[in-house]
C-alpha cells in the first residue's frame, strides 16, 4: 500500500500534544512512540500507572486509536515493558523486579541488540540478562568494546539516561517513494525540487541551519546510493539549497534503471532547540 505520511505526521501530532498535556518532559523515539519523565506531572497524579491509563484513555478518545505503555524506574525497562501487554494494554516494572525481570530476558530482546550482536553474544554463552550479569565489565568490554560498558550496567537494571525532550537534532530530511519507476531527469528534478521546499521550510519553521546536503536514490532493484556536498558556512536561502540537491541529482542520469524513492536531507545542523532538564524525585509507579 501507497504510504500517508501527512496522515501519519497529523496524527503524531495529536499525540503528542496528549502528551504535552502532562509533562513537558518527551523525548520522540518514532511518529507513534515516546519516553515521557512523569515525576513531576502537570495534573500531580501520584501514581505512574493511573497516569498511562489517562493517557491511553485520552489517545483513544480523540485519534480512535490504541495505545500501550510501559511503566518503569528507567528508560530501558520501560521500553522494554511497553512490548510486553500490546495492543492495548501496559505493565509496570518496579525498581525492586528490575534486576530479575532483567535476568530472565533473552539477550535478543534487549533494545538496541540487534540480530548480528545477539549472535555475537550466544557464541560467547551469553543467552539471558543473568549470563551478561555473571561477566566482567573487562570481558564485555574486550568483546563489545564501548557497548560493555553498557551491558554491565543495565544487566544490573542501572540505566540513569534522563529523558531529554531537547536532545540534538543530527538531520532534517523527507523522502518519497514513487507508484512508479522515475526514468527521466525532468520527473526526478521535479521531485527533488517538491522534497527540498520541504524540508527547507521544516528548517526555518525549527529555526535551524545546515552546511551538509544529502540526496538519497533507492533504484528499483532496492539498490541504494547517497550524494553529499559539504560547505564551510551554512545555507543561506532556499535557492542554494535547490541548486545544490539539483547538482548531485543531475550525473546520476541518464540512469540504468527505474529510481523508486528519492531522498533529501540536510545535516550538520546549528541553531537553538534548548537544553535538556536536570534533576527530578521518583515518584509511586504504582
Amino acid at each position: 500500500m501507497p504510504p500517508r505520511f501527512e496522515v501519519y505526521r497529523a496524527v503524531s501530532r495529536q499525540i503528542h500534544d496528549i502528551f504535552a498535556e502532562h509533562t513537558d518532559l518527551i523525548e520522540p523515539l518514532s511518529l507513534d512512540e515516546a519516553y515521557l519523565d512523569v515525576t513531576e506531572n502537570k495534573q500531580g497524579v501520584a501514581s505512574a500507572t493511573e497516569l498511562a491509563q489517562v493517557i491511553r484513555a485520552r489517545i483513544k478518545a480523540v485519534t480512535g486509536l490504541n495505545a500501550s505503555a510501559g511503566v518503569s524506574y528507567c528508560k530501558f525497562l520501560a521500553k522494554l515493558a511497553s512490548d510486553l501487554n500490546k495492543p492495548n494494554g501496559q505493565a509496570v516494572i518496579t525498581p525492586r523486579q528490575g534486576a530479575d525481570f532483567i535476568a530472565a530476558l533473552p539477550v535478543a530482546r534487549f533494545h538496541g541488540v540487534g540480530p548480528a550482536t545477539a549472535a555475537r553474544m550466544e557464541r560467547l554463552g551469553l543467552r539471558t540478562g543473568a549470563d551478561l550479569r555473571a561477566q566482567t565489565p573487562a570481558f564485555l568490554t574486550a568483546h563489545f568494546g564501548k557497548a560493555g560498558g553498557w551491558y554491565h550496567r543495565i544487566a544490573r537494571g542501572i540505566d540513569t539516561r534522563p529523558v531529554q525532550p531537547h536532545r540534538e537534532r543530527k538531520s532534517l530530511g523527507s523522502e518519497d517513494t514513487f507508484l512508479e519507476d522515475i526514468h527521466d531527469l525532468a520527473r526526478a528534478r521535479a521531485e527533488v525540487s517538491t522534497l527540498v521546499t520541504k524540508v527547507w521550510a521544516l528548517a526555518a519553521r525549527k529555526t535551524l541551519r545546515a552546511r551538509t546536503v544529502v540526496l538519497k536514490v533507492k533504484y528499483a532493484d532496492f539498490r541504494q546510493i547517497t550524494r553529499s556536498r559539504t560547505l564551510s558556512v551554512p545555507l543561506g536561502a532556499e535557492a542554494e539549497f535547490q541548486t545544490l540537491a539539483q547538482a548531485l541529482l543531475d550525473p546520476l542520469f541518464p540512469t540504468p534503471q527505474g529510481i523508486r524513492l528519492l531522498g533529501v536531507t540536510l545535516s550538520s545542523l546549528s541553531g537553538d532547540e534548548g537544553e535538556p532538564p536536570t534533576g527530578a524525585r521518583q515518584l509511586s509507579l504504582w
